[in-house]
């Protein structure tokens, strides 16, 4: 634990010494500290602008306490915001990689079919060891494929789930824990978050089953996604007190961490401790995912809070630390962390593998990502296949095409939809439009039905290359074939209009996929449109754009205040207020922000300037 704290201590993760850490943010400094194993808090009597720190008392507690302190105004503190494309971007799936924890992509913002990417990794709060797993998820095929309910359910999206359940039962068709934890994993995969929740209400309410803390903490978990946190809060009120255990905090956890609210993953983490549950991994790695996010110099202090309550690094953790690393452009440190991780008796799986390879292509350093391409492959294709939908694009990414149609040639005889979509994605990378399109066809014709995913990618590369008319083709195609249009979807569309110089037209399918309230934009769907109004310094539709962002429920970040203040020193024109829209969305003006600030004061208009015009 000490060799992974010293791999993290350098340059973008910052030093820190033993006591307490202040990890400041505008609205409150939260407060890393042992004291006498009690929760304690401190009104700091001036604001505080010292990196963080640990202090601890002679009598060291067991319990460790994220506090909030005063106001602090410490300038540079927010993170770079260089990762948002992949963090913003990926929705959570219920698929795990091991018994304890799953490797896959974040967030609640899409609900398009499954997405299968590099991403950046997650945890899912409701994973269960194999002890905890209900008997009947026991039984299911790790495919899970749906079940006759799930598709009933699907099948009849005008009509209420309630209304689908009560039919299904009055026609006398099972309906067993089988059945019922099929159609739930489906929906969740699915992300049709508000289907599941009516799934959820129905089984209890006519109780077909037992619930248990896994099956509140689900609920929990649905509510959060599709009501919100307060809700999510007011029913953890209605749980009986012997199920209101660590998972159900864990997942409220989880939930503050995807929707970026540092104040109320403090505030549970604290509720944790007050309430003397165990503080497994999961929420630890839940806080280093936050301030992966939020502010990574805090990173190493959640390490070193670890280390003082024996807690040790898990897979999921290193892959953490990597991908940090690595998005930092740090890639000795990534490299120390990965050694690290193998001195623990960790190996890095493919996924693991993959994330470096990606972050040395980034970097140039294209002959160490080869040489961990080949470590992925094994040697042997056959026993490394599943390597080949992570390979593709990384290959294609270095331009190597003679290694993109080696695998693609392997992996055709028999297909798989992931493959196909990773080599699209490769083929698109290389410019090479026709084999893309070859790629598509052949999924076309040997799979019945293709999702939203599916034509997404093939959109995307359209988009990328500014192919507008055949970009409209494909989704004509996709609407004559019945595919749910999701965000994942409109973002590719909306991208390609952008692409294409059609701002105007790419906002009006953007206002118009938001009004559909069972699916939320993506953010960089948001994000794009508004960085060509910042572009072009249209102040008006930028300010539009960065208000409907939060009208979707996306909190204020760096990353948009950025692209709005830069409208303004795109249109030579004063900001004024901003620095304290920005202290009351909790952020301070890191260097870049803090650079565009000083850009519009130039703008603002003083006696003199009055006089002179």
């Amino acid at each position: 634990m000490l060799a992974l704290r010293r791999a993290c201590n350098p340059l973008k993760f910052r030093g820190f010494s033993g006591g307490t850490s202040r990890a400041c943010c505008a609205k409150s400094e939260i407060v890393f500290s042992y004291v006498e194993g009690k929760a304690m808090v401190f009104e700091s009597p001036q604001p505080v602008s010292e990196r963080p720190r640990f202090y601890h008392s002679t009598n060291t507690g067991s319990k460790f306490y994220l506090e909030k302190r005063g106001f602090a105004s410490q300038a540079g503190s927010e993170s770079s915001e260089s990762d948002d494309d992949l963090e913003e971007e990926f929705s959570e799936l219920e698929t795990p990689l091991s018994a304890n924890e799953s490797v896959v992509n974040v967030d609640h913002l899409i609900s398009d079919d499954d997405i299968n990417d590099i991403g950046e990794p997650s945890q899912n709060a409701l994973e269960l060891s194999d002890n905890e797993t209900d008997q009947a998820e026991k039984k299911l095929p790790r495919k899970k494929a749906p079940s006759e309910l799930f598709k009933a359910i699907i099948s009849a999206p005008g009509v209420s789930v309630h209304s689908v359940l009560d039919k299904w039962v009055a026609e006398g068709k099972d309906l067993d824990q089988f059945e019922i934890s099929n159609a739930m994993f489906n929906l969740r995969k699915r992300r049709l978050f508000g289907r599941a929740l009516q799934l959820s209400e129905w089984v209890e309410a006519n109780k077909r089953k037992d619930f248990g803390e896994r099956d509140y903490a689900s609920r929990l978990d649905l509510i959060a996604k599709v009501r919100g946190l307060h809700k999510a809060e007011v029913y953890i009120e209605k749980i009986p007190k012997s199920f209101k255990g660590e998972m159900i905090y864990r997942t409220l956890l989880a939930n503050c961490v995807a929707v970026y609210d540092v104040k109320k993953a403090v505030e549970v983490f604290n509720k944790m401790k007050d309430l003397e549950l165990p503080i497994t991994i999961f929420s630890y790695n839940q806080l280093l995912l936050l301030y992966k996010r939020h502010d990574k110099k805090k990173i190493a202090d959640v390490l070193l809070l670890m280390e003082k309550e024996n807690v040790k690094p898990s897979l999921f953790t290193y892959i953490l630390l990597i991908d940090t690393k690595g998005q930092s452009n740090d890639i000795a440190g990534m490299d120390q962390i990965a050694e690290t991780m193998k001195a623990e008796g960790i190996e890095p799986d493919i996924k693991t593998q993959a994330i470096m390879a990606r972050h040395y292509v980034s970097g140039g350093l294209k002959e160490k990502a080869e040489i961990v391409l080949k470590e992925m492959e094994g040697g042997n294709l056959d026993e490394h296949r599943w390597a080949c939908q992570f390979m593709l694009p990384l290959y294609g990414s270095l331009g190597k095409a003679d290694e993109v149609s080696r695998l693609w040639n392997f992996c055709k005889k028999s297909p798989r939809l992931d493959e196909c979509v990773a080599a699209i994605e490769a083929w698109g990378q290389l410019k090479n439009i026709p084999e893309a399109e070859a790629v598509f066809e052949l999924m076309s014709k040997t799979w019945k039905k293709l999702s939203s995913k599916h034509y997404s990618t093939l959109l995307k590369v359209y988009a990328n290359h500014k192919m507008l008319s055949k970009g409209k083709d494909l989704i004509k195609q996709m609407g004559d074939s019945g595919c749910r249009i999701g965000p994942l979807t409109w973002d590719a569309l909306i991208k390609l209009y952008v692409e294409a110089g059609e701002v105007e037209k790419a906002d009006s399918i953007l206002n118009k996929a938001a009004q559909q309230n069972q699916m939320k934009p993506m953010f960089s769907s948001y994000m794009i449109v508004m960085e060509k109004y910042a572009k072009k310094g249209d102040i008006h539709n930028a300010e539009k754009m960065f208000h409907r962002m939060r009208q979707a429920g996306y909190q204020a970040r760096s990353k948009q205040f950025q692209t709005l203040i830069q409208a303004y020193v795109n249109a030579k024109a004063p900001c004024y207020g901003m620095r304290e829209r920005l202290k009351a969305d909790g952020l301070f003006a890191n260097k870049a922000v803090a650079a565009q600030l000083a850009q519009v004061d130039a703008f603002k208009r003083t006696v003199v300037s009055d006089l002179l015009d």
